[in-house]
């Protein structure tokens, strides 16, 4: 599989990470990652940040540990701008807004994380903002910023304000797909950071067609 470099220096390194894969070995699953692709020719490689199986767009690689731990640190103390965009179920009311809402877990599937009622275990607090760019007949596509980075954050999220996003086999199974959409319908559309030299980098990944079609 060819996975397209977005943006590389001698310590960082972006791809645009395709949906469908898997970022890092599960032991439930034999199938490529993203670290089995890239772990031979980055052979100290190692995970920054993590998407999920069915999310595409931008992620970053660090080629040795210097440079993993200058990213962690920033993910840490927040300072990494991360946009996504999301198609969701229904029309979302609000233009705008926030969701400041901390993430548990699911006390009937060990695979799923609670917002609000019946959460269970440690709390994390997560906060989500959301930019309405489309209102579509019964989905909205959606700027989406995750201040926090919880497992699943904007899934969960957007399964909080009844409006989960599509395709989500997880956190909405059953409910109807758009047209041409077969994925979970969510997209890394940018990162911003520091590089090593201390110069701000953003890094752009282009909307998957079946986004665009849906949208257009």
């Amino acid at each position: 599989m060819q996975i397209k470099v977005l943006y590389e220096d001698k310590d960082i390194l972006a791809i645009d990470k395709p949906s469908g894969i898997l970022v890092h070995p599960d032991e439930r699953s034999k199938e490529k990652t993203i670290f089995d692709l890239f772990l031979k020719k980055y052979p100290k490689l190692e995970i920054v940040h993590r998407l999920d199986k069915g999310t595409s767009g931008v992620m970053l690689l660090a080629k040795n540990k210097k440079a993993h731990e200058f990213l962690k640190k920033q993910f840490a103390e927040r300072v990494v701008k991360k946009v996504y965009n999301a198609v969701v179920s229904g029309r979302v009311k609000n233009d705008r807004g926030i969701i400041n809402k901390p993430i548990g877990r699911s006390p009937k599937d060990f695979r799923r994380y609670l917002s609000g009622r019946g959460a269970r275990g440690t709390m994390r607090d997560a906060e989500t903002s959301y930019k309405v760019l489309k209102r579509l007949k019964d989905f909205t596509f959606l700027e989406v910023r995750p201040k926090t980075g919880r497992t699943h954050q904007i899934r969960v999220h957007m399964k909080f304000l009844n409006h989960p996003v599509v395709c989500d086999s997880l956190y909405s199974p059953g409910k109807p797909c758009p047209k041409g959409i077969k994925r979970l319908a969510l997209h890394a559309k940018s990162i911003e950071f520091k590089n090593l030299k201390g110069q701000i980098v953003k890094v752009e990944s282009p909307l998957p067609l079946e986004f665009k079609k849906v949208i257009k």
